[in-house]
């Protein structure tokens, strides 16, 4: 099934937009079979289930920390992912320089905007995504690449629209302030509910877990 899955959703979008696989609550067994029908991008929203699961795969896969990054765990992630894009505060930003310094590591990092605004979600405000972008510019161990948005959850995928616009928009701005060391290519947008219509907004990168491996175990 889950081969089926990923070919079906590959078969059905623009070359240029990049499917990561959502490996939340997955086994070893599903991402290596997502692997082998041509996904090679992951996320994984926890540092700990990752630290386990991401030797246990061992294959050459790129892994992305999609959930919350609490700063004591930033040492780990840097070690684990080959990319953050996550990063939700300064606090966060300065955190991960600061260890990014201490391995000696170029780390590249995407901001979460909280775009619905949602007080029980994590990400940055979208009043606050260019005052953060600017502070990330300044710090030398890391690389912003894109910006990820998860919209609220609702019923009909067109209701999604409008936030991802307001992404867009953001991503827009902040790519026209021309800061230094922040090359804007990745907009994370749309799950396994509204992706399709994340992508016609623009996103270059969809997050599915669902629509790849079925429907998550508790």
């Amino acid at each position: 099934m889950i081969a089926e899955n990923v070919h079906r959703i590959l078969d059905s979008i623009p070359t240029h937009v990049t499917v990561l696989a959502a490996a939340k609550t997955r086994c070893v067994a599903e991402v290596l079979e997502a692997h082998q029908a041509g996904i090679t991008h992951f996320g994984h929203n926890y540092v700990q289930e990752a630290s386990a699961m991401i030797p246990a795969v061992n294959a050459a896969l790129q892994w992305h920390m999609i959930g919350h990054l609490q700063r004591n765990k930033a040492r780990m992630a840097l070690t684990l992912f080959n990319r953050i894009d996550s990063l939700d505060s300064i606090r966060l930003a300065d955190e991960i320089e600061k260890q990014a310094a201490m391995l000696d590591k170029a780390m590249r990092v995407m901001m979460e905007v909280n775009i619905g605004e949602e007080d029980a979600k994590t990400g940055i405000d979208p009043k606050q995504a260019r005052l953060l972008a600017a502070h990330i510019s300044t710090l030398p161990h890391l690389r912003l690449v894109g910006l990820m948005t998860m919209g609220p959850r609702l019923g009909d995928p067109e209701d999604s629209r409008v936030y991802f616009k307001k992404t867009r928009q953001i991503y827009d701005d902040i790519g026209a302030l021309d800061l230094p060391g922040v090359e804007l290519q990745i907009l994370s947008m749309g799950m396994s509910h509204d992706y399709l219509v994340a992508i016609q907004e623009g996103a270059s990168l969809v997050r599915l877990g669902t629509a790849i491996f079925g429907e998550r175990r508790a």
